[in-house]
């Protein structure tokens, strides 16, 4: 919260609107003498109908549009370059107020508009495969700077009106900033807003146990992906750290205790990388890992990048591989890389030259 000095009184709090959910501000407009509806309203003008103009709020009245331009503030992430890839693909460079940066993307046409959004600064899990977790963790995002992300997004492809799914797929680990990842969901799923459903958004995480076991009580519940990424717990430590505070065998029965919705179904996302977890052992081990979960293997041929010590397999181990996971009945399937042009591809997300680790 930023402070103001307003002629004639102390010094006085800055709110930002953007930070708060529906019924917190209704509650905010009730602590000024004002209905609660004009909460709602607020709320309606700003994840609605993306205004962020209190001027140009028309149902409020002029004195009250007046005291919240002074007493209060809407922030949301500033645009700062995009860059569209030979498949459609757009990366945005999104400032935040505090001259911290962070990537979103948008991929068309996959097959529905999907927008891709970041919930930290840089990454604290360290996959040795993932240039964002090059960066180290910066600091986590507020809701609002989630939320603002698919805002910015949405005017951007001109699909506030549509429907659009969002991937929690950016940068950072979503479940390792859970509360406002949970805040800016529940934001965004409000029907008085975008009313984005919950089984329209894909939140990935690397496995902080915990948090998947706390995230199956949600009233707001996305559907789950998991980056497994290997089948030994050796293999997993060396690729994926956070496997040593929670084992494989940790992380396979969180998912079987995972509620799923009809039709739904974990998805397991398996970056593969040339000859170090790509062989036909790695596939009948990744099977009889998933024995009893619903679910269905995206496989990822890495996004090969400076900094990155390992290669891409070939097709043919890649084929191979999900034949094999076919052949003992997992649903599975090769994820088209998009966006790799202009280093938008899953693992490629990094802002260079603008973060310092905290």
């Amino acid at each position: 919260m930023t402070r103001i000095v307003e002629q004639g009184s102390d010094v006085a709090p800055v709110k930002d609107f953007s930070e708060c959910d529906r019924l917190e501000l209704e509650a905010a407009l009730v602590a000024i003498g004002e209905p609660a509806f004009r909460g709602r309203q607020v709320f309606q003008w700003l994840h609605q109908r993306d205004v962020v103009a209190f001027e140009a709020m028309t149902d409020l009245s002029a004195p009250l549009r007046a005291r919240l331009k002074t007493e209060a503030r809407i922030s949301e992430p500033t645009l700062e370059t995009k860059q569209v890839s030979s498949d459609g693909t757009t990366k945005f460079l999104l400032r935040l107020a505090d001259g911290r940066h962070i990537e979103a993307v948008y991929i068309p046409d996959t097959p529905n508009q999907t927008f891709c959004v970041s919930t930290q600064v840089g990454c604290a899990m360290a996959c040795g495969f993932c240039l964002t977790g090059k960066m180290g963790l910066i600091r986590n995002l507020t809701a609002g700077e989630i939320a603002g992300q698919v805002r910015v997004l949405a005017r951007e492809t001109h699909l506030r009106t549509s429907p659009f799914n969002i991937v929690l797929m950016g940068m950072g680990e979503p479940l390792h900033n859970y509360d406002a990842t949970m805040k800016a969901l529940r934001i965004l799923a409000d029907p008085q807003g975008l009313a984005v459903a919950p089984r329209r958004v894909t939140l990935s995480t690397v496995g902080l146990v915990p948090a998947i076991e706390k995230l199956a009580q949600e009233e707001v519940m996305p559907n789950l992906a998991l980056s497994l990424h290997a089948t030994t717990d050796e293999q997993r430590n060396a690729l994926v750290p956070i496997n040593r505070k929670y084992s494989l065998t940790q992380l396979m029965d969180a998912c079987r205790a995972f509620p799923r919705r009809r039709r739904g179904r974990i998805t397991f996302e398996y970056v593969m990388l040339n000859e170090v977890n790509d062989t036909p052992d790695d596939a009948r081990r990744l099977a009889r890992l998933l024995d009893g979960i619903h679910g269905k293997v995206n496989l990822l041929p890495l996004n090969e990048a400076a900094g990155i010590p390992y290669t891409r397999p070939s097709d043919t181990r890649v084929n191979t591989f999900a034949r094999i996971l076919a052949d003992h009945g997992v649903t599975v399937s090769v994820r088209k890389s998009r966006g790799r042009d202009i280093r938008a591809a899953c693992g490629q997300l990094l802002v260079e030259g603008t973060e310092a680790r905290v």
